[in-house]
């Protein structure tokens, strides 16, 4: 019998040479579920992790950094399959590493240049603003994907790249299609945070087209949420406390599907019917969002578009095939069950 290879392991689990190798490596950065179905096949098959190999790997040269801000997200999960996927076929290994929500990414991209031998890097959310001087002092090309165009005032567009849609754009587009829905009273659960960021600019939109329509902003409607913690329960607890304060709102539109679903609970809970009593919008066009009840409306953002141009674009930039591009794809609005006209 052939001997048993990490790449065959990966097979057999449909995921990453990378991701199998954070599981054998007790990385904290991989889903449990995943994880112990990795090492229940590594049980199985009798495989011997090499370490030699493991850390001739650590130091190769053909190395991806991704750092990502929000990993419990799983808005980023199918990215970051793409990116492994993509990595993988072109011979690079990728460093994947959590960036937690207290931390500057471009700080922690400077570490872990210094320790792998990375050819480039990859952020995936975080802050839509960095320092020119800190940025400077990458020396390897730079994607900011599902981040916004304008990463720094000081520094030509000419020093890295991006790849994401409009995200003020595409938060108008759905606010006005609640105010063509008849909603003036439209509640948002947000980030409270004045840092510049995707949220910031999703909470831009909103205010955009409020003021667009002529609709005051109202102060009780923008509810904010803990920015550590991404996750329906967090948009279970800020509908909670919007719907107790009393405040009186037609629709929610929620800077996350994540958020979104949660909301959809806690106003069930309340006897609050959806869309009936309440439409409720979320952002990101997760699969949740087509299996929650009621189906939820979203702006789709094209994750395939924006996970394979981005690995283009890296992957021209390491070779100089090409200089920095900045991409913006356009998002999709999908209308479900979680709207309707008043």
């Amino acid at each position: 019998m052939a001997e048993i290879t990490i790449r065959e392991i990966a097979k057999r689990c449909g995921v990453g040479v990378s991701t199998v190798s954070r599981a054998i490596n007790n990385h904290s950065d991989i889903n449990p579920e995943t994880k112990q179905r990795i090492m229940d096949v590594i049980k199985e098959t009798g495989y011997i992790p090499n370490n030699s190999a493991r850390n001739l790997k650590r130091t190769d040269a053909k190395c991806i950094g991704v750092l990502v801000k929000g990993i419990t997200n799983p808005f980023f999960t199918p990215i970051i399959e793409t990116i492994e996927q993509e990595a993988e076929n072109k011979g690079y290994a990728v460093v994947l590493r959590h960036v937690e929500a207290y931390e500057n990414e471009v700080n922690v991209a400077l570490e872990l240049e210094k320790e792998k031998r990375l050819r480039g890097i990859i952020f995936l959310g975080g802050s839509s603003k960095q320092d020119a001087n800190r940025l400077k002092q990458l020396n390897v090309p730079v994607i900011f994907a599902t981040i916004g165009s304008d990463i720094s005032d000081n520094l030509g567009r000419n020093a890295y790249s991006t790849v994401s849609v409009d995200d003020a754009v595409e938060s108008r587009k759905m606010v006005e299609y609640l105010i063509g829905l008849g909603h003036r009273k439209i509640a948002i659960l947000t980030e409270g945070n004045d840092e510049p960021s995707v949220v910031r600019l999703r909470y831009d939109g909103y205010c955009d087209a409020l003021r667009k329509h002529g609709i005051e902003l109202d102060e009780r409607l923008v509810k904010y949420v803990d920015r550590r913690i991404y996750a329906m329960q967090n948009g279970y607890e800020t509908t909670k406390s919007l719907i107790e304060s009393g405040a009186e709102f037609t629709a929610i539109f929620c800077i996350s599907d994540v958020l979104a679903v949660g909301a959809l609970r806690a106003l069930a809970d309340a006897g609050i019917r959806v869309p009936e009593d309440v439409s409720v919008a979320g952002f990101d066009g997760q699969d949740i969002a087509t299996f929650s009840i009621p189906r939820l409306t979203t702006i789709r953002q094209p994750l395939s578009d924006i996970s394979e141009e981005t690995m283009r674009l890296i992957f021209d930039l390491i070779e100089e095939k090409r200089g920095h591009k900045h991409l913006i794809f356009p998002g999709e609005l999908i209308e479900a069950e979680s709207t309707r006209k008043i």
